[in-house]
């Protein structure tokens, strides 16, 4: 404003109006004529967030930051990114749901199972759940397989169809053929209580291939807080990253998506 106005009123009142320094506004002002070089590079990273935050919407300061980093190899701390991205006006356009403290009566242990399992390597600990959502006037189910070691979507199944029993087995199909790659593992596949997931057709295959079962208790969403989470996720990043509602073909649509995301991590033993 005293910038502004220095042309027509003279400087030492305009500060005294605004109570202002006369040297706090020159240095002000000579900062703003003669930036320095750290200002300069500030300014620069923050229109790579910028860019970035256009390219992936639904992406927060942590996610921008570390695709940042893998694309660019510019490392920066989380702090630094979270004040360019402040600076910026940059927020997530994802969803923000509200943490909902659970009543007494339903605080329950977490799962002992998945508690003390700490994955070491690919293929030991595997989590899945289904997931909806609506193209148009089209309603599709989507069964995911996560590998817990790497959080890594190691296949999945896809169907227009309500209540398709065949995505669950597509996707544990594709399980079992990248699996059985290693060689006869021993994995745990953790899963809710869903019709398909505790029929009988279901876990009769599952020890034939070295598979032990777990299963969240019911009603407990939970003691799968993985799937939930990445359930969401990429619900957000179909619409707000990739507009699915605009594809002609959800299937091959999908299919382009996740065959990056189905290519097996390097087995480490």
């Amino acid at each position: 404003m005293i910038y502004a106005l220095s042309d027509r009123w003279p400087v030492c009142r305009l500060c005294a109006s605004m109570g202002v320094s006369k040297s706090g506004f020159y240095a002000w002002k000579t900062r703003v004529e003669n930036p320095s070089v750290k200002e300069l590079k500030r300014l620069e990273n923050i229109q790579l967030f910028i860019s970035y935050h256009e390219a992936y919407p639904s992406h927060g300061y942590r996610w921008l930051n570390a695709k940042i980093r893998l694309d660019t190899e510019l490392c920066f701390s989380d702090n630094y990114a979270y004040h360019c991205c402040s600076f910026a006006g940059i927020r997530s356009k994802a969803k923000h749901y509200r943490y909902r403290r659970p009543r007494d009566q339903s605080r329950v242990l977490p799962n002992l199972l998945l508690s003390k399992v700490t994955p070491e390597r690919p293929f030991q600990t595997v989590v899945s759940d289904m997931t909806a959502f609506w193209v148009g006037r089209n309603h599709y189910e989507l069964t995911l397989y996560m590998d817990l070691f790497n959080n890594e979507i190691v296949s999945y199944g896809l169907s227009s169809v309500r209540g398709n029993r065949n995505t669950y087995f597509e996707g544990l199909k594709d399980l079992i053929n990248k699996k059985e790659e290693y060689g006869n593992l021993k994995l745990i596949l953790h899963t809710d209580q869903g019709s398909v997931y505790s029929s009988k057709a279901f876990n009769d295959l599952l020890p034939l291939y070295n598979i032990t079962h777990s299963m969240s208790r019911a009603g407990t969403p939970t003691d799968n807080p993985a799937m939930e989470d990445i359930n969401g996720w990429i619900k957000e990043e179909l619409f707000t990253d990739f507009n699915i509602k605009d594809c002609d073909n959800v299937y091959e649509f999908i299919d382009t998506i996740f065959d990056t995301l189905t290519k097996s991590a390097p087995l480490i033993l």
